[in-house]
């Protein structure tokens, strides 16, 4: 059974039909693709070039942009960092991280942006603003499935630390012990996936059995993350992932992709929506946590923080 592909490209009127359908794709997967989705082709292109050229400098030079004390949650974290929760080997990959800069306030983590890539900021500054309005829509069209407000969402992403990640996953090893990426659920809201010209996400299915998803190359990958599943008690689950290794024949070619983690603003109570708990289904979060907790609970475990 493969994910069928959902239209973003619908009249106002007919936005609960969308809603529907993409909530019923989240309670069968915990993932939706969606087409239609309106990121500019020529923006994507250009992001995903600029990453391509940052990630191709030299080693010594890509770590001038680590940031001590930010938990990777800014600039460049090296190969052999992040692992998933419980891992024996590190993931194989590089990432950097575009976050939105601080309030008025000076709230918040500042940019970093690579002297070296002069267009990436433009790029992938302007990647990180459509995705953010994207996730919006999207949130708003799960608050309209949940039986909400569809403005149910907004003051809690308002303000979120919401994260754009530039991956990249070098050319495999022969033999090497670990796969691309572990096996792992989002920490995130949603997740939001582009770019991955080559081959490897797979979901767990219900069944135990991992599900290769391959979107088209103008789709978007959208993902339900813990924060959401704890939110609405597991009605949209949080589904495990993974990128394994490319077959023998492709061993020998880069894999890059660029996600987009939705994160409610910090001082945000996950709290089980009333209407997520039945008698059926009671309450497995009693204890109220807010956003910033449970991130920094997380990032422990993979090993970030």
């Amino acid at each position: 059974m493969a994910i069928q592909p959902v239209s973003l490209r619908l009249s106002e009127a007919r936005f609960g039909q969308f809603a529907d359908a993409l909530g019923a794709s989240f309670e069968r997967y915990g993932f939706a693709i969606v087409e239609d989705h309106g990121i500019d082709a020529g923006l994507i292109d250009r992001a995903l070039s600029d990453a391509k050229a940052f990630f191709a400098l030299p080693e010594v030079a890509k770590r001038r942009y680590v940031v001590p004390g930010a938990a990777s949650q800014r600039g460049y974290t090296p190969f052999g960092i992040e692992a998933a929760k419980g891992a024996e080997h590190a993931d194989l990959k590089e990432f950097w991280h575009v976050g939105r800069e601080p309030d008025p306030a000076g709230r918040g983590l500042v940019n970093v942006w690579p002297e070296e890539a002069p267009g990436f900021r433009a790029s992938v500054g302007g990647l990180y603003d459509a995705f953010d309005t994207l996730g919006g829509k999207l949130l708003a069209a799960i608050a309209v499935h949940l039986g909400l407000r569809s403005s149910h969402f907004d003051a809690a992403i308002t303000g979120g630390d919401s994260i754009l990640r530039l991956l990249h996953y070098p050319p495999v090893a022969g033999a090497s012990p670990a796969i691309r990426a572990g096996a792992h659920e989002d920490i995130n809201a949603i997740t939001l996936l582009l770019g991955a010209e080559e081959a490897g996400l797979e979901l767990l299915d219900r069944d135990g059995r991992w599900l290769a998803v391959n979107p088209e190359p103008s789709a978007v990958v959208v993902n339900i993350g813990d924060m959401l599943q704890r939110l609405t008690n597991h009605r949209l689950p949080s589904t495990t992932h993974r990128v394994v290794n490319p077959a023998p024949e492709r061993r020998g070619v880069a894999r890059y992709s660029m996600p987009f983690f939705v994160h409610f603003q910090p001082d945000y109570r996950i709290e089980t929506l009333p209407g997520c708990v039945t008698a059926d289904a009671p309450d497995r979060y009693p204890e109220p946590i807010s956003a910033r907790a449970y991130l920094a609970e997380r990032l422990q475990e993979i090993r970030l923080a």
